[in-house]
């Protein structure tokens, strides 16, 4: 339009030239809003630097004081009491948790359930330590509050096997065993009770063979078996499972399930179990059912059956 209204005092290799950087300012303008963009999505990797920055150190590294000396082969038995715990995740949130009470006797298989939202993951967040303190109440294990000790010792003593299980980019021999504290031997009778002795063998290069980050190169059920034969090798007297057969193929879960009752059926631990499916933990020695954050029922799985019009009976016929 410029050029045209000019056209009686403006040159045809003026117009020419006017045009074609005009045409380019289009694909400019693209590109600045492109790294503008890319700009804005950078700077919340500086607002996270930023905000756990300014979070409380959770005391992993401190030094240990008297008030948390504990017995070297604590704990013995995996006694659990939760004793009026509520927990909220910052100042300005409501509870979470509300009043939480309920004790767990040693080598019990406890099945945790209860909808989304109900409490479940938040119930390990305080017995992990992920949120420092619990608003009130406290924890404790074989009766030792575990607020009272530093986060390493509370942690090394526990054992989780996830969802999603979890392997690095190493040897399977290190990822069994982060630590080397056990032998070959130690470890191949480990891999033998989880029914991966035999298939490792045929790998060729047996421990020393090549895991892929997160374990990319095995199937999800030798993912979930490796990560219990690490926790059978860390021989914990307190072990938490999130559902670990919850991601994986009928005959991989039936495995599974064989697996963690051969390992941890026997009482030698205290087992917590999050359930995302009833029927895993129908086997257990009681049933903690949450709801909006509190317990509302817990009694053996026949007992709460039994309970007409109760949370847990809903659950198992909603399926």
């Amino acid at each position: 339009v410029l050029a045209i209204a000019t056209k009686s005092s403006l040159g045809a290799a003026v117009a020419g030239l006017g045009l074609t950087y005009a045409a380019q300012l289009t694909s400019s303008f693209q590109r600045m809003t492109t790294l503008t963009t890319q700009v804005e999505n950078i700077m919340t990797c500086f607002e996270r630097i930023a905000h756990y920055g300014s979070l409380n150190e959770e005391g992993y590294q401190r030094e240990a004081t008297s008030k948390d000396a504990i017995p070297p082969a604590w704990p013995q038995t995996g006694n659990i009491h939760f004793e009026n715990v509520s927990m909220r995740y910052r100042e300005d949130l409501p509870l979470v948790l509300k009043g939480v009470s309920f004790a767990v006797a040693s080598g019990e298989k406890v099945g945790i359930c209860g909808r989304t939202g109900s409490g479940k993951s938040s119930l390990m967040s305080v017995l992990f330590r992920v949120v420092e303190i619990p608003t009130s109440g406290r924890v404790l294990i074989d009766g030792v509050d575990v607020a009272t000790i530093t986060v390493h010792q509370l942690r090394s003593k526990l054992t989780i096997i996830p969802q999603d299980p979890m392997l690095f980019s190493g040897s399977l021999r290190m990822n069994l065993d982060p630590f080397a504290g056990k032998s070959d031997s130690e470890l191949w009778e480990v891999l033998r009770k989880v029914h991966l002795s035999a298939t490792v063998s045929t790998w060729g290069r047996g421990l020393d063979y090549e895991v892929a980050e997160k374990g990319e190169n095995l199937s999800v059920g030798q993912r979930q078996l490796l990560c219990i034969a690490r926790a059978l090798i860390r021989d914990s007297k307190v072990i938490v499972m999130d559902e670990a057969t919850a991601n994986v193929d009928q005959e991989s879960d039936k495995l599974i399930q064989q697996t963690m009752k051969e390992s941890f059926g026997g009482g030698a631990s205290t087992v917590l179990c999050i359930a995302h499916r009833i029927e895993t933990i129908m086997d257990s020695d009681k049933i903690l059912v949450l709801d909006a954050g509190e317990v509302v029922e817990y009694d053996t799985p026949s007992a709460l059956l039994h309970v007409k019009g109760g949370v847990f009976q809903s659950l198992v016929e909603s399926g």
